[in-house]
C-alpha cells in the first residue's frame, strides 16, 4: 500500500510539473506596431523627405547666385579683352614705325632730324605710352588672375552642389523606401483602423468660413485657401500640387510679392514678427533647422502644404515645432 501511494504521489507530481511547464509563457514575439506608432513613423519619414527637399531648394538658389556672379565676371573679362586689344594694336603700330625707320639709332635720328627737340618730345611720348601699356597689361593680368580664382571657386561650388544633389537624391530614395515599408505596415492593419488614421491626417480643425484680411495679404490667403485639398508633391509649386514653400511662394506671387522657393530663404525675406503680433498672411516657420513653412490665417490656424498624406490643409499654429514668423511685402 505504501509503495502504491508513493507511485501515485510521484505520478501526481509529474503531472503538476508537466502542467507547470505547459503554462510557462513562451518568449513574447515582437508586437505588431500600434496605429499610433505607425502614424508617428510615417509622419517622421514625411518630414525627413521634406527637409531634404528644402535643402535642395537652398542649394539651387546658391547655384543660381554663383552662376550670375560668373556671368558678370565673364562680361568683365570680355571688356578687358577689348581694352587689351587696343593696346596691342597701338604697340604693333609703334613697332612697325620703328622698323620702317630702318633701324637708325636714336643718336643718329637726333642728328638727321630737322627738329631734334620735337623728336626727343616724341620719345618722351613713346615712353609715356609704354608706361601706359605696361600699366594696362599689369592691370589686366591682375584682373585675369582674380577672375580665374573666382571661376575656380565657382566650379568647386558647382561640384559641391552637384554632389549635394546626388546625396539628396540618395537620401530621398532611402526615405521613399522606408516610407513604403511604413505604408505596408499601415496596410496590414484592420481596415477600420486604417481609415481612421488616414482621416486623422487631414484637417483636424474646422475650416474657417472667413479670414479677416485685406490688401495683398487677402490675395495671398485667397489663393492658398483655394488650394486646400490639392496634393503635396516634393519640389512642386502648382498648379494642382505643392510642397510647403512652393505653396507660400505661389500664394504671395498673386499679391505681387516675389519669394524664393525655399522655407529657410523665405524666413529671411521680410521683417520678423512675434507670435503675439501675427496677422493673417504672415508666414510661419517650423523645425530647427527650418524645413517647413505655412501661412497664418487667424484664430490660431494656418494653411499649408503639409505632407503627401494630408496634402494642402488647415492645421493649428502649434501643430509642429514653431520657430518664428515673417511678414512678406
Amino acid at each position: 500500500m505504501a509503495h502504491t501511494r508513493k507511485r501515485a504521489g510521484a505520478t501526481v507530481l509529474g503531472l503538476v510539473a508537466i502542467a507547470a511547464i505547459a503554462f510557462v509563457p513562451a518568449t513574447p514575439a515582437q508586437a505588431d506596431p500600434s496605429i499610433k506608432d505607425v502614424k508617428a513613423r510615417v509622419d517622421r519619414l514625411y518630414h525627413e523627405a521634406e527637409a531634404a527637399q528644402e535643402r535642395l531648394h537652398d542649394a539651387e538658389l546658391d547655384l543660381a547666385d554663383l552662376r550670375s556672379d560668373l556671368s558678370g565676371l565673364e562680361a568683365d573679362q570680355d571688356r578687358q579683352d577689348e581694352r587689351l586689344e587696343v593696346v596691342r594694336d597701338q604697340a604693333s603700330d609703334a613697332v612697325v614705325r620703328q622698323l620702317e625707320g630702318e633701324g637708325i639709332s636714336t643718336v643718329g635720328q637726333i642728328v638727321v632730324s630737322e627738329d631734334p627737340g620735337a623728336f626727343l618730345d616724341s620719345l618722351s611720348t613713346m615712353s609715356s605710352f609704354n608706361d601706359l601699356q605696361s600699366s594696362l597689361l599689369t592691370s589686366y593680368d591682375t584682373e585675369l588672375e582674380a577672375l580665374e580664382i573666382r571661376r575656380e571657386a565657382t566650379d568647386a561650388r558647382e561640384k559641391e552642389i552637384a554632389d549635394l544633389t546626388d546625396q539628396l537624391s540618395t537620401d530621398k530614395q532611402t526615405v521613399d523606401d522606408k516610407l513604403a515599408e511604413a505604408k505596408d505596415l499601415l496596410a496590414d492593419l484592420e481596415a477600420e483602423e486604417r481609415e481612421r488614421i488616414l482621416a486623422s491626417r487631414g484637417s483636424s480643425v474646422r475650416m474657417p468660413s472667413d479670414v479677416p484680411a485685406s490688401g495683398r495679404a487677402a490675395a495671398a490667403i485667397q489663393y492658398a485657401m483655394a488650394q486646400v485639398g490639392d496634393a503635396y508633391v516634393y519640389g512642386a509649386a502648382g498648379e494642382s500640387a505643392f510642397d510647403c514653400s512652393g505653396l507660400t511662394m505661389r500664394a504671395w506671387a498673386q499679391a505681387g510679392v516675389s519669394l524664393p522657393h525655399s522655407s529657410s530663404a523665405q524666413y529671411g525675406s521680410g521683417p520678423h514678427v512675434a507670435a503675439s503680433d501675427l496677422q493673417p498672411g504672415d508666414l510661419v516657420f517650423y523645425y530647427s533647422p527650418i524645413s517647413h513653412v505655412g501661412m497664418y490665417i487667424g484664430n490660431g490656424m494656418i494653411v499649408h502644404a503639409a505632407n503627401p498624406g494630408a496634402g494642402v490643409t488647415v492645421s493649428g499654429l502649434y501643430s509642429m515645432p514653431y520657430v518664428g514668423a515673417v511678414r512678406p511685402g
